[in-house]
C-alpha cells in the first residue's frame, strides 16, 4: 500500500489516479498510524515552500515523515514535496526544511539566461548521473518529463540521480539511499512518469 501524505498543500487526485493506473493500492492520510503501516509514502505539493513547511511541523508530519525515512520507509517527494527534503529554502526568505538531503532551494531567475520564463514550465529531458538510480529502471537516459516550477534544489550533488538543462544544468531528481525526490511531476509525464512510479513502488524496506 502506498500512503500520499495529505498536509493540506496540492491537489492529490492526478497522483492518486496515476497510481491506481498502476495497479497500486493508496491511501491518501495524514494518519500517522496509516504512515507506518504503509509499503512506501509519498509526499507531494505546490505552492509555497514556507506555508508547506510550516504546515508539516503545525501537524507533527515533519517529525513522522523524517522518522520513518530514517527507519528505511521508501519515500518519495515530488516537485515542492522534493524541495522540502532539502536542509533549507531560500524561497523569499531563509526557511528550515526536512534535512533529509543535503543542500538547498534557490531561485531559478539567479541561474538561467533572463530571456528564459520563469517558472519554468515544460516538457524537459532527464540526464542521468552514473548508474541509473532505482526508479529510473523502466525508463531511458534522454526521456522527457514534466516541469513546473521558479525554485531549484542546489550544493546537492552527492544525492543528484538526474539533471535537466533550461539554460543551466538544473537538478531534476535526487536521491539519498530509500529517500528519492523529483522536481517534475511523474504523474503528469505519461508513460515515462508511470513507469518512475511504477519502480518506486516496488522499492521496499
Amino acid at each position: 500500500m502506498v500512503a500520499i501524505i495529505d498536509y493540506g498543500v496540492g491537489n492529490l487526485f492526478s497522483l492518486k489516479s496515476s497510481l491506481n493506473a498502476i495497479g497500486a493500492e493508496v491511501i491518501v492520510t495524514s494518519d500517522i498510524n496509516e504512515l507506518k503501516n504503509a509499503d512506501q509514502i509519498i509526499l507531494p505539493g505546490v505552492g509555497a515552500f514556507e506555508d508547506a513547511a510550516y504546515k508539516l511541523r503545525e501537524t507533527g508530519l515533519d517529525k513522522v515523515i523524517k522518522d520513518l525515512a530514517t527507519s528505511g520507509k521508501p519515500l518519495m517527494g515530488i516537485c515542492l514535496g522534493m524541495q522540502l527534503l532539502l536542509e533549507k529554502s531560500y524561497e523569499y526568505g531563509e526557511h528550515e526544511g526536512l534535512g533529509l538531503i543535503k543542500g538547498e532551494v534557490v531561485p531559478i531567475k539567479d541561474y538561467v539566461p533572463e530571456e528564459l520564463k520563469i517558472p519554468h514550465i515544460g516538457w524537459n529531458a532527464l540526464k542521468f548521473c552514473g548508474e541509473p538510480s532505482p526508479i529510473f529502471l523502466n525508463i531511458n537516459d534522454g526521456d522527457c518529463v514534466y516541469f513546473v516550477h521558479s525554485f531549484f534544489a542546489r550544493n546537492c550533488d552527492a544525492s543528484v540521480i538526474a539533471t535537466t538543462e533550461y539554460g543551466a544544468n538544473l537538478t531534476a531528481a535526487v536521491a539519498d539511499k530509500n529517500v528519492f525526490g523529483c522536481q517534475f511531476h511523474p504523474e503528469k509525464s505519461g508513460n515515462i512518469g508511470l513507469s518512475i512510479l511504477k519502480a518506486f513502488i516496488n522499492i521496499k524496506e
